[in-house]
């Protein structure tokens, strides 16, 4: 029986990097991620949906799509709702040449 690494197996299945279907995989990935981290945090610090809600002046049906779907999320909103949550975000992008983070 032949043997394949993690990363033979998620070439095969997802697609090589760098290619349109594993971009395309990662971003959904992260963007999934990004949901859960809300939840989660949202969770911990005892808060309902609606507790959210309330401090961000949305309804709980958004914070519940949000966690569930964060793919529209802006950078903005994505700041108000982890300050919310007293919680703090750093940004960090990679460039060939330059490494920023925020």
């Amino acid at each position: 029986m032949k043997t394949h690494t993690i990363d033979e197996v998620q070439d095969q299945l997802i697609g090589r990097v760098g290619t349109v279907e594993r971009d395309r995989f990662e971003y959904e990935l992260q963007v999934e991620m990004i949901g859960q981290v809300i939840k989660q945090t949202r969770r911990e610090r005892n808060m309902t949906q609606a507790d959210l809600g309330q401090l961000l002046g949305v309804k709980k049906s958004q914070i519940s799509r949000l966690e569930s779907n964060a793919s529209n999320i802006t950078i903005g909103n994505l700041l108000r709702i982890f300050s919310a949550l007293q919680a703090k975000v750093k940004i960090h992008v990679e460039l060939p040449q330059l490494e920023i983070e925020i």
